[in-house]
C-alpha cells in the first residue's frame, strides 16, 4: 500500500481554515483508492479548540505543538513515506517546514508542494527574489494546486517547476448534499466566508452594497471576523458557522453568494470550495465574475453571475424562488456528474502512477 505524509493546516478544524473541506474531500477519496495517509497539523490559531470533526478512520492525524522543535520532529517522519506532501498556508513556519520535510524525504519518494492558494503564493514569490521557496521548488517532483488554470501553471514553470497541475476543488456528496430547510437560516441571500484583508472590498461591493440597494430583502453573513463591521440593518450576522450546519445554510436561503478573494478573482480559474458545497446542496448560487466560471458551471442555467453589487441586487429582485430552485437542481446534477472528489482523486492517482512509472 502506498503511504502519504500530508503536512497541512488542519484536517480536524475548519476554524480560520478554508482548506479543511478540500483536504477532507481529497484525502478521503484517495484513501478509498487504497492510499495509507497520515495528516500532520500544528496546534495554532485555536483550531484544536474549535474542531468540527473527530479524527477519521480513513486517515491518521498527528497534531503537533506550534514550536520549531515539534516541527522538526514531525518533519523527520517524512522519511517513512512513499509520497510526501507539504501544503501551502499551514500557518506556522511554512518555509522551514517545506525545507525540512523535503530534506527528510527518502530519495525515491514523490515530493509534492500542494498549493491551496496559488495566486497568493505566487504574488508573495514575485515580491521577493530571495524567497526561500525559490530554492526548494525546482527540486520537487511536482506542484499541485487547487485552482489557477494555465496562468498558475505558466507562473510555476517560470520558477523552475517541471510539472504543475491544477486539481480543482470539488464536492464530497456524502458531506454536502440537500437537507431540509432550517428557519435559523431563512433569508433572501446568504454569504459564508471568514473575513480576510483581500476579501473585504469585494464583500463590500457584492454583499453590503446590494443590501443597501434592496432594503426589503433579508441577508445573512456567516464566518469569523465580521462582528465589528458596520452593516445595513437588513443583514444578520451569524459568526462562525459549524460545518455541520453548512448544508442547511446552503439549502434554506433563496440564494447564496460566492465572493472570490482579490487574487483569485484577478487570476481566474479558481473556484472556491464554497461553489461546489453550495451546488452540492442544490443551492441557487450567485457568484462574482471571474474568468473560467463556465468550465465548472454554466452561467444562467447552473449559476448566476454578477459583475458588481447592482447586478446582485437586480438578480435578487428579478429571479423568483421557482427559478432559483431550478438553477440549484441543475447545479447539483452538474457537480455530481463532473466535480466530485472521486473525480479529482482519480486525476491525482493517475499523476502519482505516471511519476512512479517514469522512475522505473
Amino acid at each position: 500500500m502506498t503511504s502519504i505524509a500530508f503536512y497541512g493546516s488542519s484536517l480536524l478544524s475548519a476554524y480560520w481554515n478554508g482548506a479543511a473541506t478540500y483536504y477532507r474531500g481529497m484525502l478521503r477519496a484517495l484513501a478509498a483508492k487504497g492510499y495509507d495517509i497520515t495528516f500532520y497539523e500544528p496546534d495554532v490559531y485555536d483550531r484544536q479548540a474549535n474542531r468540527d470533526i473527530d479524527p477519521p478512520d480513513w486517515c491518521r492525524v498527528v497534531v503537533y505543538d506550534g514550536t520549531v522543535e515539534a516541527l522538526e520532529r514531525v518533519a523527520a517522519e517524512a522519511a517513512r513515506y512513499d509520497i510526501v506532501v507539504k501544503a501551502s498556508g499551514v500557518g506556522f513556519e511554512d518555509d522551514r517546514l517545506l525545507a525540512s520535510v523535503m530534506a527528510a524525504a527518502k530519495p525515491r519518494a514523490l515530493r509534492i508542494f500542494w498549493d491551496v492558494d496559488a495566486p497568493a503564493t505566487l504574488a508573495e514569490l514575485r515580491a521577493a527574489a530571495d524567497h526561500p521557496m525559490r530554492r526548494v521548488l525546482p527540486d520537487l517532483d511536482m506542484v499541485l494546486t487547487y485552482g489557477g488554470g494555465d496562468p498558475v501553471v505558466a507562473a510555476y514553470r517560470e520558477l523552475g517547476v517541471g510539472r504543475c497541475v491544477p486539481v480543482y476543488n470539488a464536492l464530497d456528496p456524502d458531506t454536502h448534499h440537500p437537507v431540509d430547510p432550517d428557519p435559523r437560516f431563512a433569508c433572501d441571500l446568504a454569504f459564508l466566508g471568514n473575513r480576510l484583508p483581500d476579501r473585504d472590498a469585494r464583500v463590500a461591493e457584492f454583499f453590503l452594497h446590494p443590501a443597501k440597494l434592496a432594503p426589503e430583502q433579508s441577508f445573512l453573513i456567516g464566518g469569523s471576523g465580521w462582528g465589528d463591521v458596520d452593516m445595513p440593518g437588513n443583514i444578520r450576522k451569524l459568526g462562525h458557522v459549524r460545518t455541520a450546519d453548512h448544508n442547511a445554510l446552503n439549502c434554506t436561503p433563496r440564494m447564496v453568494l460566492n465572493v472570490a478573494r482579490d487574487s483569485m478573482a484577478v487570476n481566474g480559474f479558481s473556484p472556491a470550495t464554497r461553489v461546489f458545497e453550495a451546488a452540492g446542496a442544490g443551492a441557487c448560487l450567485i457568484t462574482d465574475y471571474w474568468e473560467g466560471i463556465d468550465l465548472f458551471l454554466k452561467p444562467d442555467e447552473e449559476v448566476l453571475v454578477a459583475r458588481d453589487g447592482q447586478e446582485v441586487a437586480d438578480i435578487l429582485t428579478s429571479v423568483s424562488r421557482e427559478r432559483a430552485q431550478a438553477i440549484g437542481r441543475a447545479a447539483l446534477r452538474r457537480v455530481l456528474a463532473d466535480h466530485t472528489y472521486a473525480n479529482r482523486a482519480e486525476q491525482a492517482h493517475a499523476l502519482f502512477r505516471a511519476h512512479a512509472e517514469e522512475r522505473v
